[in-house]
């Protein structure tokens, strides 16, 4: 195994767990995303730990959890939030250090003053200098808002093929110079609005997109702030017929990112490197896209916005066709994996673990068996939300509203909320003494919560509660 593989890591935006073509339960076109899942690692229950932008990329960098870094919610929207001090380590930086060229290029959204050449990076491509002039000369307003339209720019000028190209040029760079590299590929997409271009644009056609199997969900039982989101952006009245149409854009822009990650690996291969390089993708976090007739992923922590693709091949040290149902959460563990292949040692502040063992067929006796996630408020106004979830249960603790739990080996699509349901007492407190240690573990601010009052759980005396006699 090379101890220096060169490491490409192509990051988007939004891209649901479900719709990638190797996974076989939706209709879409992804063979470049199924090729490497084909030669190397796949994992299926990979969840991101906080499922919005800023503080997922956060997270991703530093192998910290978010609200350590004190990164709550996008730091672009009404409320003012941190981002990470440049003086903070970073993996990329680890690698700079150790002798490694770094690049990125594409979406960086993970500070709102410093770059990506702060926190370890050689160079930066943000938006592609060619596609922003063309954007400002070419691109009409949108028409039909988050609900996307055909992009009416070539292929060949789209963000996404741009962005390839600047990526496929950096890598020969890189290569040129003679030393191991890192890249990563930030794609803004498939975050909705989704805009693909031809041939994409007609690749699917609405009445052949499989309805969500919790679209028609009634949200009853379920926290309010559910259906004020349908409110909010005015979707109370929007059947699976306006849905599809959006349902196949998001179909077609996967597919045009799939071929644009082709034309990268197609340079590897030409260049002689494929089988020397680690490649990743992967997703900040998931999409509803009218999931529980509902649009983006804010205020809830369902598998539709938290479970991601993950796909790692590195043909030296992973075997092909490794089928992952290992738990991860994928934002802390990535950083010390990278490292790890590397030949590097983990960063002290990480607070995950390699996913090494498992890409080499071995499955630690203490490895979770459950991930978690947290939500802490931020498009409409701020909401506190953490979440735990086993094979068969998810509990999501709502801080300002009625807890969910869903029973998910019989209710996967997460309707039928079970929390005031007395046989399902057991299960409740059971699930909160494990989402109560791994706060503690992430020393996360709400671990001390009087939610966690009854003392075999750990609260403090000063916090408990008396119940009215």
């Amino acid at each position: 195994m090379s101890t220096h593989p060169n490491i490409l890591l192509i990051l988007v935006d939004q891209h649901r767990y479900d719709c990638c073509g190797f996974v076989g339960k939706f209709p879409i076109h992804t063979p470049n995303l199924d090729r490497l899942a084909a030669e190397g690692a796949a994992f299926h229950q990979a969840h991101t730990t906080l499922p919005a932008c800023c503080p997922a990329r956060q997270a991703m960098l530093t192998g910290v959890k978010e609200e350590k870094l004190g990164a709550y919610w996008n730091y672009d929207l009404r409320y003012a939030t941190r981002w990470i001090d440049p003086e903070t380590p970073t993996w990329p930086r680890a690698l700079q250090q150790a002798g490694y060229q770094t690049a990125f290029i594409g979406k960086w959204h993970a500070s709102k003053s410093h770059k990506p050449t702060d926190y370890g990076y050689d160079s930066y491509d943000g938006d592609v200098p060619v596609f922003k002039a063309q954007f400002a000369r070419q691109m009409p307003a949108y028409r039909s808002g988050y609900m996307g339209e055909p992009d009416p720019l070539p292929l060949e000028q789209t963000r996404t093929h741009l962005e390839a190209q600047a990526a496929v040029e950096t890598i020969q760079q890189l290569h040129a110079g003679g030393r191991p590299w890192h890249l990563q590929v930030a794609f803004h997409e498939p975050h909705l609005p989704c805009r693909p271009a031809e041939p994409f644009a007609a690749m699917y056609q609405p009445q052949d997109i499989p309805q969500w199997g919790n679209f028609n969900d009634d949200l009853n039982g379920k926290p309010y702030i559910q259906r004020q989101q349908l409110r909010n952006w005015g979707l109370e009245h929007y059947t699976w017929e306006d849905w599809s149409n959006t349902a196949a854009l998001y179909y077609g822009i996967i597919s045009q990112i799939d071929d644009a990650v082709g034309r990268m690996l197609a340079a590897l291969e030409q260049l002689g490197i494929l089988d020397d390089t680690l490649v990743i993708y992967t997703s900040d976090h998931g999409d509803l896209c009218g999931a529980h007739r509902m649009l983006d992923k804010h205020y809830v922590l369902y598998d539709d916005v938290t479970r991601v693709p993950l796909i790692l091949r590195y043909s030296r040290a992973i075997a092909p066709g490794s089928r992952i149902e290992a738990f991860c959460n994928h934002t802390l563990d990535l950083p010390p994996t990278l490292m790890d292949l590397a030949g590097l040692p983990p960063l002290p502040q990480f607070m995950g673990r390699s996913l090494l063992p498992l890409l080499q067929g071995v499955t630690p006796a203490d490895w979770p068996d459950s991930v978690s996630a947290s939500f802490n408020g931020a498009q409409f106004g701020l909401y506190s939300q953490r979440m735990l979830r086993t094979a068969e249960w998810k509990l999501v603790w709502n801080l300002t509203a009625e807890d969910e739990l869903y029973h998910l080996s019989e209710d996967p699509e997460e309707l039928i909320n079970r929390a005031e349901d007395p046989a399902c007492a057991a299960v409740m407190t059971d699930l909160k003494a494990k989402l109560k240690a791994r706060l503690d573990a992430w020393e996360d601010p709400l671990a001390g919560h009087v939610y966690f009052r009854d003392p075999t759980l750990g609260a403090p005396a000063e916090q408990v509660i008396p119940r009215p006699a």
